[in-house]
């Protein structure tokens, strides 16, 4: 199984997360491949000056060429609530899981509805890259759940 988390994010740039981002990819190893897939560039730069509207289009024309192959699934905090199980079972039946996580301003409507499903971890707001380390860890609860492994317990 291969599981890549895309996020909108600059390469490399945050340290304080880094540790658990490696744990989590690094304990998940014997249930599945988990890939971080950090996606930033000069259009998504400029577009964050002009508005959230087209800063969600330049998201979207960024992250729409890693929806090839796979489910794809975005998190989006006006989508559904999940629990860890609900979660898990996303996890099932599938070769390959594409998670997407937007920038500062989240996803349009249209690439939501181009993605398998949308799940959301709360009415909360979080930082992107705190998101990414939540669902890192509910990736591998996840895969605990699925393989009966006494994590998720």
């Amino acid at each position: 199984m291969k599981i890549n988390v895309i996020i909108i994010d600059k390469k490399g740039k945050e340290k304080l997360y880094a540790g658990l981002i490696e744990h989590y990819i690094k304990i998940a190893k014997p249930f599945a491949k988990v890939e971080v897939i950090e996606v930033f560039d000069k259009e998504i730069a400029k577009a964050h000056d002009i508005s959230p509207e087209v800063a969600q289009r330049a998201y979207s024309r960024a992250l729409e060429q890693y929806m090839a192959s796979g489910i794809n699934i975005a998190l989006d905090p006006s989508a559904k609530e999940v629990d860890s199980y609900q979660f898990a079972n996303l996890l099932k039946d599938s070769a390959t899981i594409n998670f997407f996580i937007g920038g500062a301003y989240g996803f349009k409507r249209d690439f939501l509805s181009k993605c398998n499903s949308a799940i959301s971890f709360g009415k909360i707001t979080l930082s992107h890259k705190l998101v990414k380390v939540v669902l890192l860890e509910q990736i591998f609860r996840g895969l605990t759940i699925n393989n009966n492994h006494p994590y998720h317990k």
